[in-house]
C-alpha cells in the first residue's frame, strides 16, 4: 500500500499573475546581497540556472499576507502549522547542490508553502512533491497551479517513504531534519543522483548532508555544514 494517503494530484497549469516592478527588484537584491555574495562566510552560490530561477520565483506569493514586505528578507519566515519557508540563500544552495537540469525528474520531501518546489520546476522537467499536513499541501497544491506550475504534482502522506510509485529520481530534496537518512529515499535515487537532506534532532546541531548514490547502490555521503531545520513530521 502506498503512504501517500491522499490521491495525488496534478497541478493544472494558469498564466502567471502580474507583479510589480518592486517586487522584481527586490529578488534581483535578493540574488546579488544574499546568494551571490559570501554573506557572512557562507559559499556563493555560482549555478546560472539556480541564480536565474531565484530571481523569477516570486517568493511574495509564497509567505502569509502579513509577512509578503518581507519575503525578500535573508531569513526563513514562518508560514503555519508550525512550519517555516526557508531562507532564500538554503533554497539557493540545496537546489545548487542536486546538479538537477532540464529533462530530471525531481522528488522534494515537505511541500510547505510550494516556494523550493516552484525552484526545482524552473530548472527540472517534472517535480513530485510530498506534504503530511494536508491544510498546507492543499494550499500550496492551488498556490502552483495559480502560478503556472504545471509540471509538478503534489501528494499528502509521509515522506520518509517518498514516492515508491515514481522512482528513480535524478535528485531528492528534503527540506525538514530527519534524525538519519531515510533508506527509502536513497532506494528511490537514480545511480549518479544526488539527495540533499538536513540531519538532525531539534535541539541537537544538525547537518545538511549530500548523498551520492554510486552505480552499485552504495552511497558517497559529505557532510556541508551546520543548518537549522523543523524537524521532518512523521505519520502515526
Amino acid at each position: 500500500m502506498s503512504p501517500l494517503v491522499v490521491a495525488v494530484a496534478a497541478l493544472g497549469a494558469a498564466l502567471p499573475l502580474q507583479e510589480s516592478e518592486d517586487y522584481r527588484e527586490a529578488r534581483h537584491a535578493m540574488v546579488s546581497r544574499q546568494i551571490e555574495s559570501a554573506l557572512g562566510g557562507r559559499e556563493p552560490v555560482r549555478d546560472t540556472a539556480v541564480l536565474r530561477t531565484m530571481r523569477s520565483v516570486p517568493r511574495h506569493k509564497f509567505v502569509r499576507a502579513g509577512d509578503v514586505r518581507r519575503a525578500y528578507a535573508d531569513r526563513p519566515l514562518p508560514i503555519g502549522h508550525g512550519q517555516t519557508i526557508s531562507q532564500p540563500y538554503i533554497v539557493a544552495a540545496m537546489t545548487a547542490l542536486l546538479e538537477i537540469g532540464p529533462g530530471d525528474v525531481v522528488l522534494e520531501i515537505g511541500t510547505g508553502s510550494g516556494y523550493q518546489a516552484a525552484v526545482l520546476a524552473e530548472i527540472a522537467d517534472s517535480v513530485y512533491t510530498v506534504e503530511i499536513i494536508q491544510p498546507l499541501g492543499e494550499s500550496a497544491r492551488h498556490r502552483l497551479a495559480e502560478l503556472g506550475y504545471g509540471h509538478v504534482r503534489g501528494a499528502i502522506g509521509d515522506g520518509y517513504f517518498g514516492w515508491p510509485d515514481h522512482p528513480p529520481f535524478d535528485g531528492i530534496v528534503v527540506t525538514a531534519a530527519a534524525s538519519h537518512i531515510p533508506p527509502p529515499l536513497v532506494e528511490q535515487l537514480k545511480p549518479g543522483a544526488r539527495m540533499v537532506i538536513p540531519v538532525g534532532g531539534p535541539f541537537q546541531v544538525q547537518s545538511l548532508m549530500l548523498v551520492e548514490k554510486q552505480a552499485d547502490g552504495s552511497v558517497i555521503q559529505w557532510n556541508m555544514g551546520a543548518v537549522r531545520f523543523v524537524p521532518l513530521t512523521r505519520g502515526e
